[in-house]
């Protein structure tokens, strides 16, 4: 690589997010997409190693025209969430039993009954939205719902699921 191109990269490691910018605007002559440094700075050295050393090979500009013509390609994610997925509908924690499922709590010498709903929970004739909804109705604090009903544990990453 060439000792100029390597010092403009060694000065854009340590640049402001602005002079970023102002180099892709230069070497693409757009605006950048990006407000992320580390991928803006990628993408400028990159783009300078091409201008300086060739960019891709022949063989290499055929094979990803091959490659695009076959597939539907976005330059951004669609802004609805997963594209797949429609809109309203939400992912289920794997956490929560099935609906129809009845949770029973002993507290304070009372049994707390809840069943599972198929968007919700209900507790004592009344819908509610979440398990920490009711734990903190019954307990008068607030509370992690999962823990409450023994769903999952205090600790970060070590959840239990419903079948044990």
């Amino acid at each position: 690589m060439d000792r100029e191109i390597r010092e403009q990269i060694e000065a854009l490691q340590s640049a402001r997010i602005d002079q970023v910018r102002a180099k892709y605007r230069e070497l693409f002559g757009e605006e950048p997409r990006s407000k992320h440094r580390d991928v803006l700075f990628r993408q400028v050295v990159w783009r300078m190693q091409a201008l300086a050393e060739g960019g891709l090979s022949e063989r290499a500009r055929k094979r990803a025209l091959a490659i695009a013509s076959d597939a539907d390609l976005r330059k951004l994610p669609a802004r609805s969430g997963h594209a797949s997925a429609p809109a309203n509908e939400h992912r289920r924690d794997p956490r929560i039993p099935p609906p129809g499922t009845v949770l029973q709590r002993n507290h304070d010498g009372a049994t707390i009954t809840v069943k599972v709903l198929a968007n919700g929970f209900e507790h004592d004739g009344k819908r509610y939205s979440s398990l920490s909804a009711i734990a903190s109705q019954v307990t008068g604090t607030r509370w992690n719902g999962l823990v409450f009903f023994g769903l999952a544990s205090r600790k970060r990453g070590t959840e239990r699921t419903h079948g044990r």
